[in-house]
């Protein structure tokens, strides 16, 4: 006959949830439901909390989530814009939650890399499908800024930030978009860091922007095959052992 100890031998209590969690729950309900939309306000935290019948405590600690997450904004005052507004910023908080990620060292430079590889090759795909003219545009003013000979070390990488970030939100797939940026941007502080080490950072620029006006003339000529591996010979070229930090 199994004993009492046996019996609980391996087992663990099911741990009972945070009350901010199950605010959080019902908010998740209400978006669900389509009862809450992007761009509606959240009700007061006194309201919220006496229609929940939770503390205020429990839903200030649900607001300060669902902030990090980009799914909400705050703003004092008394006009529209006030109040916690249901918002929409993914990219945002992926990159946040990346960076840190990669600064403990609980995802790998080489992991990281080739995510982006693969996310970009797809985003500059669809790009060269759905890219409209207004998107060719900012790739185009992108791409200017980095061949202009006067741009500084910074400016050259805000540039290729931004013509990264245009070709993903060019592709019109959402959640690629979303998560292109988030890996782009959080790469960003690194790749400068990289730029501004190296001696022969004249020749370097050159060539990166040679690579991205060929991906950009790819994406323009609706090349969909050479615009994504353009952009995967662009990132391998620039990390050719993917093994060490990411940019």
């Amino acid at each position: 006959m199994t004993g009492p100890d046996e019996a609980r031998d391996g087992w663990e209590p099911v741990s009972r949830p945070r009350t901010y969690e199950l605010v959080l729950d019902r908010i998740e309900e209400q978006i669900a439901s389509g009862r809450l939309h992007v761009g509606d306000r959240l009700p007061a935290e006194r309201e919220l909390a006496a229609a929940l019948g939770v503390s205020r405590v429990a839903v200030r600690e649900a607001i300060r989530v669902l902030q990090a997450m980009g799914l909400i904004s705050q703003a004092t005052g008394s006009g529209r814009d006030a109040g916690t507004i249901l918002t929409s910023a993914p990219a945002e908080a992926l990159t946040r939650l990346i960076r840190l990620h990669v600064l403990v060292a609980s995802v790998n430079s080489k992991d990281l890399v080739r995510a982006r590889i693969t996310l970009e090759r797809e985003s500059a795909a669809l790009a060269a499908t759905h890219a409209t003219e207004q998107d060719l545009r900012h790739l185009a003013e992108a791409l200017a800024d980095m061949e202009d000979p006067a741009s500084t070390v910074e400016q050259f990488n805000d540039a290729d930030t931004a013509f990264h970030v245009a070709i993903a939100r060019a592709s019109g797939n959402t959640l690629v978009a979303e998560l292109t940026t988030a890996l782009r941007n959080a790469m960003r502080s690194t790749l400068l860091t990289r730029l501004q080490g190296r001696p022969d950072y004249p020749e370097v620029a050159a060539r990166l922007s040679g690579e991205h006006r060929r991906i950009y003339d790819a994406i323009a000529a609706r090349d969909s095959q050479k615009a994504a591996d353009e952009v995967a010979a662009h990132i391998e070229g620039f990390y050719p052992d993917l093994g060490s930090d990411p940019a």
